[in-house]
């Protein structure tokens, strides 16, 4: 039981990883579509699970976590995500997330975190977030069935809640939406996935906003 501990330990949103300031686009896709309804925006964080995080962070998260401590192939992985990462919002949101969970778990003893972060400093990785999720957890004794359901939840929550905070859902129904998104997440995380598979995401709409968002003159969350 103490690996399902650690898995909802990980989830807490109380957890410091930094990702407060980041909204992954959304508040960009908000600035688009300002009449999305509860149902578009249900339907858009679908598409991200099954269009992004399930052919992108997810995979870099499990070739980072079998990677076992390897702190070459971690990086490997790491400089894949930093190459095919085009938006520049989403690719430094990625980083600072990646940096402050390495802070968190490097000041709470995690030794694998205190030579990834140094690794980051000294340019040896770039410290992409799902990446040094994958490598944390594995270091952690987190199962990979484990792992992937706590990078989706993670991934899912993350966009609920910067969208609770920009007033685009009600609390609760934000809770709805994350409900009723946890079966598809289960769904995705039974795939099966090879080492030698490639990163793929394909969700315009988002990185588009994105990149719009990172030009507008006011705005809440950094991407």
């Amino acid at each position: 039981m103490l690996s399902t501990l650690r898995a909802i330990w990980q989830t807490d949103g109380a957890f410091p990883n930094g990702s407060f300031a980041f909204s992954y686009g959304i508040e960009g896709a908000i600035a688009l579509r300002r009449d999305m309804s509860l149902r578009d925006f249900e339907a858009l964080i679908e598409a991200m699970l099954k269009q992004r995080w399930a052919g992108y962070d997810r995979v870099a998260m499990l070739l980072s976590y079998r990677a076992h401590g390897d702190l070459a192939a971690i990086a490997m992985v790491d400089r894949e995500v930093e190459a095919s990462t085009l938006i520049e919002a989403l690719r430094t949101g990625s980083r600072r997330n990646g940096a402050s969970y390495l802070a968190a778990h490097a000041r709470l003893g995690e030794p694998l975190a205190v030579a990834l972060r140094d690794a980051v400093k000294a340019g040896d990785c770039c410290g992409h977030i799902a990446v040094m999720q994958g490598a944390v957890w594995s270091a952690l004794g987190l199962g990979e069935p484990l792992s992937q359901l706590c990078s989706g939840y993670v991934a899912a929550s993350g966009v609920i809640t910067a969208a609770v905070r920009l007033g685009i859902v009600g609390a609760l129904q934000g809770q709805g939406v994350l409900q009723r998104c946890l079966p598809l997440i289960e769904q995705l995380t039974a795939q099966d996935t090879a080492d030698e598979v490639e990163l793929m995401s394909f969700i315009p709409f988002l990185d588009i906003a994105a990149a719009r968002h990172a030009r507008a003159d006011l705005r809440l969350f950094a991407n």
